[in-house]
């Protein structure tokens, strides 16, 4: 066993213990931070595979800013803990896991059982020469020959973000919004109107008598 095996073996160990205390920690901040645990030693493995993007991307992108909205919204919100647990190792749930988990099983001994994705059957990745750029494969294989999915991705999740905007959003009766539909249809008559006014007021006797004293 070579020190690389030792080292992959290592980090995967780390990962798989991190990802079963996702599940089964009792407080939801711990679960996040595991679930971190498990992000970076993903990414470390990603590094042994020489695939030094994707790596990087993970740190950045979930560790970085996904995670930190995850602990920003599970310190936030008032997660009752007892009602959480409720049935949480009934068969109810544990079964469809169960058969989730069997079928990730299968599929990634599918992928990297043969040759896939640059690996032989040794598993070991191949060797490259020293300008080679993953970022720039990544990059060829994206906008080339799998364009048209990463568009539909793309849309996808644009779709579902309108959508949680939609379902979440909740209009308050106490605050003032423009319309710009309404504003639109406006006419110049709506917006002014003119009033036709003497530019004094005549004086009548009684007042004119009034202020006779006065004046005196």
């Amino acid at each position: 066993m070579t020190f690389e095996t030792m080292i992959f073996y290592t980090f995967a160990a780390i990962m798989l213990f991190a990802g079963v205390r996702v599940i089964t920690a009792r407080n939801p901040v711990h679960s996040a931070l595991f679930l971190v645990l498990a992000f970076f030693t993903a990414s470390a493995i990603w590094v042994l595979l020489q695939a030094e993007f994707l790596a990087i991307t993970l740190v950045l992108v979930y560790v970085g800013a996904v995670m930190v909205l995850f602990l920003f919204v599970v310190m936030m919100l008032d997660i009752n803990l007892d009602r959480l647990r409720e049935d949480f190792w009934s068969w109810k749930y544990l079964l469809p896991a169960l058969l989730f988990a069997v079928l990730l099983v299968v599929e990634a001994t599918a992928i990297l059982s043969g040759k896939r994705f640059g690996l032989e059957q040794t598993g070991v990745p191949l060797e490259h020469a020293a300008n080679y750029s993953n970022t720039k494969e990544l990059g060829q294989l994206l906008y080339t020959v799998y364009v048209y999915p990463f568009e539909l991705a793309a849309v996808l999740l644009l779709v579902a973000i309108v959508a949680a905007i939609a379902l979440t959003h909740r209009g308050r009766k106490s605050t003032k919004a423009q319309d710009p539909g309404q504003q639109v249809k406006v006419k110049r008559n709506d917006r002014v109107r003119l009033v036709k006014m003497a530019a004094e007021k005549p004086v009548t006797e009684a007042a004119a008598s009034a202020d006779a004293p006065a004046q005196e």
